[in-house]
């Protein structure tokens, strides 16, 4: 396999990303496949009929996946969302709660689902802004993820040390804002992955990295949030690091410390960016990149890497280091066929389309299932942290009052506190990764992606009606204490099982089918931005308006009601998502643009 540091840089890169020794090198190496003068082979290709495919039917095994170093940074930068988004979920409610204990339980789970709401709210907003400014020159993809991290990062750290609910969610607002991140990585994965057999292994990265945030994440926020009470031996009064009055800081502000190590992690990885990830944009990838030298710099004389080594060619992947080079002879041959120097300094200028026309019919099929998915998925994330910590009904003092449990009117939430809400959280982490490493890559192989999608969305409905009967199963707990015991943690095991079971297929799907559903691929990024935008849209409805009819269900003691209504809207999406085609990224032919036999678009100059 050809590791493919350089293959979708064009020549002038090589002022600050390489030295004569590697363009000497990779002239050689061009050397190897001549093509025509006047073909010049598109960035995004259509992949149908790439005539260096391997021919076999296995899966493609992770080992084979193209320009792992790319993938890593991406996943790394991935992590950032699930890891804050989820760390927040376990102490959210006892937060709100501080800010103003008087306040009603049905008001705190409305208010927290207004906090959940604020990040994808202003994310829908400003999205497709962000794909906009990722496609265009004078931005970029890694400018845009860039400062997606940062701002997240500044997001984190104001809503760790917010001591009112309207400054909590000024921040998480702010971090919507500045946040255009996922769609830009899955636009840089569909550029660096340009074989579809490789997609379901690439686009399965960003879903396996929600999920280690969603096992890190409430690990993280579950153990650290409120220091002082659950570690007061350490930080508390009288302790030797917290002295006479224990940590002041942690007594002022005591859910601000796994903010600030969800911030030391995004910094972190906003480093891994700026030194690391290189630029894919056909627009913006011809200037000089100083981040990209520090960085190169960085690998030369730190980690003593051989940069040369890193364009060598291993027999086992011969023919796709062949395709590789193809691709990379035909987008240079129309600058200089006759000349050993590298002349040109200006990038080249493609074709565009137009934004009016992107709207195919299956762009927008598949943009309104992809919204119906984000829209429930997002709500049961957001339901299920208020539901794990809302108290559970005492018969003793029944809310509301003389209410007697009946048939389906039971009402009640599971009252764990935030280490137990932690371990329930990352159940669904462990749960996840387990089906993406062991059991996703075959049978999504075997089944495609359009089917797969189709019928693991059927699979939402039952994991929604299941989930408030967690409320009646036989705890070894007395209400009010939090539910617990062998029964309990199965049943939430079940439930989980079935939801995640059904993310682990739709997720990566349905992120290969927006790929897939763009029209060309010069409007990449902009489709990308604009599911983002429709999942952001629906992420911020959902979670306002079922947390409203969560605690309305809570006033009239019917638990259910929020859940049985958002089986329905996943009912719907599974109708929805039987209308959606699996498409080539390039269905939209423009002036100079023409098909081959074999299906790959290509550029006649003359």
């Amino acid at each position: 396999m050809l590791s493919n540091d350089g293959d979708s840089s064009d020549i002038k890169n090589i002022d600050c990303r390489g030295n004569d020794d590697e363009w000497a090198s990779r002239r050689q190496r061009n050397s190897l496949i001549k093509s025509t003068r006047h073909g010049t082979a598109l960035p995004h290709v259509d992949n149908r009929g790439q005539q260096f495919a391997l021919k076999d039917n296995k899966p493609v095994s992770w080992r084979s996946l193209p320009r792992k170093d790319q993938l890593l940074i991406l996943s790394l930068a991935r992590l950032s969302e699930p890891l804050t988004q989820t760390s927040l979920g376990t102490y959210l409610f006892y937060q709100l709660k501080s800010f103003d204990p008087s306040l009603p339980d049905s008001t705190v789970s409305f208010q927290a689902g207004l906090i959940q709401a604020a990040f994808p709210g202003m994310q829908f907003l400003t999205a497709m802004l962000w794909g906009r400014y990722a496609d265009s020159e004078y931005g970029g993809r890694k400018k845009v993820i860039l400062l997606g991290l940062l701002g997240t990062m500044l997001s984190v750290l104001g809503f760790g040390f917010s001591q009112s609910y309207s400054t909590a969610i000024f921040f998480r607002c702010l971090g919507g804002i500045l946040n255009g991140n996922i769609g830009v990585m899955r636009t840089m994965i569909s550029e660096i992955i340009k074989e579809k057999k490789y997609q379901s292994r690439a686009f399965l990265l960003l879903p396996m990295t929600f999920n280690i945030g969603v096992i890190m994440g409430p690990i993280l926020g579950g153990l650290l949030a409120d220091p002082l009470k659950t570690y007061p031996s350490l930080f508390g009064p009288g302790s030797a690091i917290g002295g006479e009055h224990g940590v002041y800081w942690m007594a002022k502000w005591p859910y601000a410390l796994p903010n600030i190590m969800s911030a030391i992690f995004l910094f972190s990885s906003a480093l891994a960016v700026a030194f690391f990830l290189e630029e894919t944009s056909e627009s913006v990838k011809h200037k000089r990149d100083y981040g990209l030298m520090v960085g190169n710099w960085i690998r030369k004389h730190i980690f003593r890497q051989n940069m040369s080594s890193r364009y060598s060619v291993l027999a086992a992947d011969e023919a796709f280091a062949a395709q590789s080079v193809l691709e990379f002879e035909m987008q240079t041959t129309s600058i200089s066929a006759s000349t050993d120097t590298v002349q040109a300094k200006e990038p080249i200028i493609r074709p565009k389309l137009p934004f009016r026309r992107i709207w195919t019919p299956n762009l927008i099929m598949t943009l309104i299932s992809h919204g119906i998915a984000a829209l429930h998925i997002g709500t049961f994330n957001s339901l299920w942290h208020v539901y794990l910590a809302a108290p559970r009904f005492n018969p003793e003092h029944p809310h509301p009052p003389g209410y007697k449990p009946h048939g389906f009117h039971f009402t009640g939430g599971l009252g764990l506190a935030p280490s137990r809400i932690g371990i329930a959280l990352a159940v669904l982490g462990v749960i996840g990764i387990t089906m993406q490493i062991l059991l996703y890559p075959r049978l999504s192989h075997h089944l495609g992606t359009t089917r797969s999608n189709r019928i693991f969305l059927c699979l939402f409905p039952i994991a929604y009606l299941l989930t408030p009967f967690l409320s009646i199963v036989p705890s070894s707990t007395i209400a009010p204490a939090g539910a617990s015991g062998f029964l309990v943690w199965v049943a939430i095991g079940t439930v989980l099982f079935i939801q995640v079971s059904a993310r682990t297929f739709v997720m990566p799907a349905t992120t290969i089918l927006v790929n897939n559903c763009c029209p060309h691929p010069s409007v990449l990024g902009t489709v990308h931005g604009l599911g983002q935008s429709v999942s952001s849209m629906t992420r911020t409805f959902g979670p306002i308006m079922w947390g409203y009819i969560f605690g309305r269900g809570l006033s009239l003691g019917i638990v259910g009601l929020a859940w049985w209504t958002l089986a329905c809207v996943a009912a719907v999406g599974a109708v929805a998502g039987r209308f959606v085609e699996d498409g080539d990224g390039h269905g939209i032919l423009l002036e100079g643009e023409v098909r081959g036999v074999d299906g790959v678009v290509r550029r006649v100059d003359g």
